[in-house]
C-alpha cells in the first residue's frame, strides 16, 4: 500500500481553489501526467481524475470526445487510479479525487475499488450519479480507508442542500446550473443565490462547477464561492493541441500552461 498525507494534509488552503479535471488518458497516460504538472504549476489545488465511461450522463460533448480517446487508447477504472503513483514520482504533490460514474466501481467491487484506491494512495473519490440517499454503505467505505468522499449538490437538490452539505467532506462540489458538463458565455443570477444558500451549511469549501470558461467567470464565482472547477475549458484547450502534441509536445504544453495561467489569473 502507497504510504499517503491525507486530503486535508495536503490541501494548504481553504479560499480561491482551483480544482481542474482532466480525464486519465487523454490523449495518453503520460500526457496526462504532464497537463496535471502544469496545471498544479498553475496554481491547482485539487486534481480530479476523470475515469473515462462510455455512456458519461452529465457530460457534453468535450469530455465525451475526451473519454471515447481514452477509452480507445485502453483507459480504464483500474488503469486510471494506478496513474496516481506515476503521478506522484512526476512531481504531483496535491490531492487526486477519483471522479469515475458508478457502473464502472459496481463491475469492480467496491472492495476490490477501495483497495485499489488505498494501494495507490488516492486522496477522494467523487462519484455524480450515485444519489445522496443510497451513498451512505460507499461513504462509509471510504472514511474507513481515508479517502475522502466528495459530494455534489445542485439546484435540483433545494430540499436536500442542508442534508447533503453537512456530511460534505473534502470540498462540496456545488453544480452552477442543471443539464451536462460544457463551457457557457455567463452565470445566472439563480446560480450565484443558489451558491451562496449552499454556502451557508457547508463546513467545507464550497468550489463551483459547470460552466466555468473564461477569466472573468472565475473572479466572479471567487466571489461567491470558495473554488471553481473547470473540466470542459481545460479539454477544449488539449483537444486543440492534439497535432501539435504529436509534432512538438513541448511546444504545445508551454501553449497550455500560458493558456492556463492566463484563465485563472487573479
Amino acid at each position: 500500500m502507497l504510504t499517503k498525507t491525507s486530503f486535508q494534509g495536503k490541501l494548504t488552503k481553504t479560499e480561491d481553489l482551483f480544482i481542474p479535471f482532466v480525464i486519465a488518458g487523454d490523449p495518453t497516460p503520460e500526457l496526462t501526467i504532464e497537463f496535471a504538472l502544469r496545471l498544479q504549476e498553475a496554481g491547482a489545488d485539487v486534481l480530479e481524475l476523470g475515469v473515462p465511461y462510455s455512456d458519461p450522463l452529465a457530460d457534453g460533448p468535450t469530455i465525451q470526445r475526451a473519454a471515447k480517446r481514452a477509452l480507445k487508447a485502453g483507459m480504464s477504472l483500474r488503469e486510471a487510479i494506478k496513474l496516481v503513483p506515476r503521478l506522484r514520482e512526476a512531481g504531483v504533490e496535491i490531492p487526486v479525487v477519483i471522479f469515475t460514474y458508478y457502473n464502472p466501481v459496481l463491475q469492480v467491487g467496491h472492495d476490490e475499488f477501495f483497495e485499489l484506491l488505498a494501494e495507490n494512495g488516492v486522496e477522494g473519490v467523487l462519484v455524480p450519479d450515485l444519489p445522496f440517499e443510497e451513498s451512505g454503505e460507499f461513504r462509509e467505505q471510504a472514511a474507513a480507508n481515508d479517502v475522502e468522499y466528495i459530494s455534489l449538490v445542485a439546484p435540483n437538490s433545494d430540499q436536500r442542500i442542508k442534508q447533503i452539505a453537512e456530511h460534505a467532506k473534502g470540498f462540496l462540489y456545488c453544480v452552477s446550473t442543471l443539464g451536462v458538463t460544457g463551457e457557457r458565455n455567463e452565470m445566472s443570477k439563480e446560480a450565484l443565490s443558489f451558491i451562496e444558500k449552499v454556502k451557508e451549511f457547508s463546513p467545507v469549501p464550497v468550489a463551483v462547477g459547470f460552466g466555468i470558461s473564461t477569466n472573468e467567470h472565475v473572479k466572479l464565482v471567487r466571489e461567491y464561492a470558495d473554488g471553481v472547477i473547470i473540466g470542459s475549458k481545460i479539454i477544449r484547450l488539449i483537444e486543440d493541441k492534439l497535432d501539435e502534441l504529436s509534432s512538438n509536445p513541448q511546444a504545445a504544453l508551454q501553449k497550455f500552461s500560458e493558456e492556463i495561467n492566463e484563465l485563472v489569473k487573479m
